[in-house]
């Protein structure tokens, strides 16, 4: 494949690492191919609704990046290409990556990272990481003080994205067919609202309104000393490294036997729909995704590539922080990307809340939460 006559090329992606690293490709890509390429920062949060504005006017970029839960709605609006070397994605990453960039058995991006969250903890308080929830009570009724504001765990309690591994641990799911069945919803079986009720005993020792034990105050207080350990991602080991904090990160730990489940993220990139040169788009993103660049890319941004290979390569399964996520990752899901999981985020983190702070029992919090959803999607029909 040879890339079109006078081909040039855009790339949205966000600004900081990730921006630098298209910067970096673009300049290898050209001196291999005589192609341009032209990085415009735009979040990746943000690219699939400008892309949807702009690409029909062909103003828009070739190739962006996005989280791979926007991809259920890039597909469905007839924003993206799908991938053209779907072999390379099936052979070589991890399943949870293949998943997360496919839809309806249709693989559509490139995946550039893999994430999800874990344990972190403070090696000067507690020396190795507990293997279970139910070893941390143990560990808080030494610990906790709450007039020092001490505590051995705290996380975002409310927030469904975190909260929802209790869930999994005995069974709960979001959609059924790994994610991707919108009439079948697992938030309120047996098994989540077992986990449900065992997420709600941890209050005991994180005695505070969900409103309180937010991502803020988790954060503060791991920094400062004051909380033993914590669940958060890759995105905060920079600000606990700069505020010299002794951690080290594990998996989540188990519960009444039972290993939770994390939601994991994959930033990918994807081709416009609307690109006048295809070819020289997928050659970019080929060279983009090949093993040196996603070593590069890992080099650049420290965000886990997501080729199995790549992996157990020393220099990243090596550095132990990186390990910590790596063996949680063995035990995640990608959060679903068909379009009616953007509308399960909001009532999951109220009845979250609502069931910490003792407003609703786990089962009717979760019977709630389920029929708002199913109303929710019933209204778009």
């Amino acid at each position: 494949m040879k890339p079109e006559e006078g081909a040039s090329l855009v790339v949205w992606e966000s600004e900081g690492p990730e921006g630098e690293y298209i910067k970096y490709v673009a300049a290898e890509f050209e001196k291999k191919y005589g192609v341009k390429v032209k990085y415009e920062p735009v979040d990746h949060t943000q690219t699939s609704g400008k892309l949807q504005q702009d690409g029909p006017a062909g103003v828009g970029a070739d190739i962006i990046s996005a989280p791979h839960d926007h991809v259920g709605k890039m597909v469905a609006a007839g924003l993206i290409q799908p991938n053209h070397k779907p072999d390379r994605i099936k052979n070589d990453y991890v399943q949870a990556a293949i998943d997360g960039v496919s839809m309806n058995g249709t693989v559509y991006g490139y995946p550039t990272a893999i994430e999800t969250y874990a344990l972190f903890y403070n090696k000067d308080i507690i020396k190795e990481a507990p293997k279970t929830y139910e070893e941390i009570i143990e560990f808080a009724k030494t610990f906790n003080n709450p007039k020092e504001k001490k505590y051995a765990l705290a996380w975002d309690v409310g927030n469904a994205y975190f909260s929802y591994s209790f869930l999994t641990a005995n069974g709960g799911y979001v959609f059924g067919k790994a994610g991707t069945d919108k009439d079948d919803i697992g938030l309120n079986n047996d098994g989540a609202v077992a986990g449900a009720t065992f997420y709600k005993s941890l209050n005991s020792i994180l005695p505070h309104k969900a409103a309180d034990a937010n991502y803020q105050f988790m954060d503060g207080s791991f920094s400062a000393g004051k909380v033993a350990m914590i669940i958060n991602g890759p995105w905060a080991v920079k600000g606990y490294q700069d505020a010299k904090v002794n951690f080290g990160v594990a998996p989540l730990p188990t519960f009444n036997g039972k290993q939770p489940k994390s939601f994991s993220g994959i930033r990918g990139l994807y081709i416009s729909a609307f690109t006048k040169y295809p070819n020289a788009a997928k050659l970019f993103l080929e060279f983009a995704t090949s093993d040196e660049m996603l070593m590069k890319r890992y080099e650049m941004t420290h965000q886990i590539p997501p080729v199995k290979a790549l992996m157990d390569k020393p220099e990243v399964s090596g550095d132990p922080i990186v390990a910590g996520f790596i063996a949680q990752i063995k035990n995640a899901e990608p959060m679903p990307s068909i379009p009616q999981m953007q509308l399960v985020w909001e009532p999951l983190a109220t009845s979250f809340s609502a069931i910490w702070d003792g407003q609703m029992e786990p089962k009717a919090a979760l019977d709630k939460c389920v029929q708002t959803v199913k109303d929710a999607i019933a209204a778009q029909k």
